[in-house]
């Protein structure tokens, strides 16, 4: 796919990753609709990346909100080519500590505002004459179990689910779906965790983003719908 030109769709980009992924995909000549709950922090990033970033003001688990946006800002005339699906959150606890406005949370934001704004933008790909991309943001918890994060890798291994079956259902329709399995970045997605410590071993947003970059831009014919991405050393050097 080439970027220039094309428009994109990034949730929970108002920092972190999702930030990083929209300057990269501008920087590219995508015009990028950020959609992030704070509009501060969106009206920040706009600053910074000009007009071809767009903020959004959106809770991704108000599926009647999501509808009425998409309704007014795409026709048959205007069409996305590329969702990255990358807000999330996750709750650390025993699963008997987990408090259950914590379990709920991340069920909605996690997997349920995925599917409720992937379901909105797939009718207007498959009418979309070009190949279009949806990427979503699992988690290295997507693929192993550990203890005190059961209800966060329950999310996350449901976004592998979900992300497997829609690639084989939308692959003839000309929507690539590519699923990805980060490690530890440095971002703030661990500053609310208690035991957490970031440190220099951590993946930084710019090579993830580098990388979703790479996969938007392999030839039509070609998907990568499955990508691990670790820090080699996992852990700070012991001193």
């Amino acid at each position: 796919m080439n970027l220039k030109s094309k428009v994109a769709i990034v949730t929970g980009a108002s920092s972190g990753i999702g930030a990083q992924f929209s300057k990269d995909l501008i920087q590219r000549g995508a015009t990028v609709y950020g959609l992030a709950r704070s509009t501060d922090k969106l009206n920040a990033i706009k600053k910074e990346l000009g007009e071809q970033f767009i903020p959004v003001t959106a809770d991704i688990t108000n599926s009647a909100k999501l509808e009425e946006w998409v309704s007014e800002t795409f026709n048959a005339d205007y069409y996305p080519d590329i969702l990255i699906n990358n807000a999330g959150l996750g709750y650390f606890a025993k699963v008997d500590d987990l408090k259950l406005d914590e379990w709920d949370r991340m069920l909605n934001v996690n997997l349920s505002g995925v599917f409720y704004l992937t379901r909105l933008i797939v009718p207007l790909m498959k009418e979309n004459e070009q190949v279009c991309h949806i990427i979503n943001i699992s988690s290295i918890a997507g693929l192993m179990g550990n203890p005190e994060i059961s209800a966060y890798n329950a999310t996350k291994y449901g976004l592998r689910g979900f992300s497997d079956a829609l690639f084989k259902e939308l692959r003839y329709d000309g929507i690539k779906v590519s699923c990805f399995f980060p490690g530890s970045i440095a971002t703030n997605f661990f500053d609310s965790m208690e035991d957490v410590d970031q440190h220099p071993n951590m993946m930084h947003p710019k090579d993830v983003s580098n990388t979703l970059i790479h996969v938007l831009e392999t030839p039509d014919n070609f998907l990568i719908n499955e990508l691990i991405m670790r820090p080699l050393d996992p852990k700070a050097p012991a001193k």
